[in-house]
């Protein structure tokens, strides 16, 4: 039997692999940004019957382990990647929600520098882009 990537990272993070954590992940892998509702129905058509509370579960042992990174832009639902690690940034559409990845300015973590770190030692900062996909722009425009 030959291990898949997500079975192999399961593994590495301490998780055992089971059905609905395989699912989770190669939902969020197909598709990144994605709110509960539809990683829960999305997850239902590649395995089958999951209850909401084992996806729920399975987003937070995920989440816990590292394999998954939440975020909610202002007024929006959580939503959930598998892009972790790699402190990077959204850019958000205000209109249609849309979310899309950017890659951090420096390259290297917390890629922005504060004007006060109070004591802190910052690892990481979250930035969030603010304004309109191609598509919304186009149609605001006419």
């Amino acid at each position: 039997m030959v291990e898949t990537d997500i079975e192999v990272a399961l593994r590495r993070s301490g998780l055992r692999v089971t059905r609905p954590r395989v699912a989770v992940l190669t939902v969020l892998g197909d598709h990144p940004h994605t709110d509960t509702d539809t990683i829960i129905r999305r997850v239902r058509e590649v395995a089958g019957d999951v209850s909401h509370q084992a996806v729920y579960d399975v987003l937070r042992a995920l989440t816990d382990a590292g394999l998954v990174r939440r975020i909610q832009p202002t007024g929006s639902v959580a939503r959930y990647e598998v892009r972790v690690g790699d402190n990077h940034h959204h850019v958000v559409c205000r209109s249609c929600g849309v979310i899309a990845d950017v890659d951090c300015a420096v390259g290297e973590a917390p890629c922005l520098d504060a004007s006060d770190r109070h004591g802190f030692l910052i690892d990481q900062a979250e930035v969030t882009y603010w304004g309109l996909c191609p598509p919304c722009a186009t149609e605001a425009a006419s």
